[in-house]
């Protein structure tokens, strides 16, 4: 199976990509480095990411960066970084990319758990999560050619101990918990579902 990892080289998707890679050919998408580069915030990197790539199987986005900050710190300006990164950018995955995917291939965007249990600084994270968890049941019900879609949205992950004291009485979600959640998206006949790990 071809499978393009986008955003290869964070913490998700590093650890994504050595799980797969033994079983699949794994195309490794970063911002400056990889396979191939994208900037997901621009519909036009992201086309030339799937003309780079061609005909592949699935699509994995750990990539989704949002704002993180006081509620007083929000303004229009602040609140675009998730709307244009982590909301548009990986829904213009999925619009574009559903042109080149084979029939019966999936896309996996990253949510998170803000989306449906809020904490302190991530107001923007939050709105983002929740779009594109909506955009993914909706999106399910009429994609074509029996492609399927599915968010994984997992609270703080065991190897991000830097966000722990954001997230005060979450248990951490290990990475394997995290590879098991992304097995199901990819190799399972779920679509329209927002797994939690």
């Amino acid at each position: 199976m071809k499978i393009i990892m986008v955003g290869a080289f964070g913490t998700m998707g590093e650890y994504l990509s050595k799980a797969f890679e033994n079983e699949h050919e794994i195309i490794k998408v970063g911002t400056k480095s990889g396979d191939v580069q994208v900037d997901i915030t621009s519909t036009e990197s992201i086309e030339n990411m799937f003309r780079q790539v061609g005909e592949f199987d699935a699509l994995i986005s750990t990539a989704g960066p949002s704002y993180v900050g006081p509620w007083e710190t929000l303004t229009n300006e602040t609140f675009r970084k998730g709307v244009d990164g982590k909301m548009m950018g990986q829904i213009n995955l999925v619009l574009i990319g559903q042109r080149y995917i084979n029939p019966k291939g999936s896309f996996t965007l990253i949510t998170g758990a803000l989306s449906h249990d809020p904490q302190l600084n991530f107001a923007n994270a939050s709105a983002a999560n929740g779009a594109v968890d909506g955009f993914v049941r909706a999106a399910a019900i009429e994609l074509k050619n029996g492609i399927r879609i599915n968010a994984v949205s997992p609270t703080v992950i065991e190897n991000s101990p830097q966000y722990f004291p954001y997230f005060p009485g979450d248990v951490p979600v290990t990475m394997r918990e995290l590879e098991f959640a992304f097995r199901k998206s990819v190799f399972g006949a779920n679509t329209g579902q927002v797994i939690k790990p």
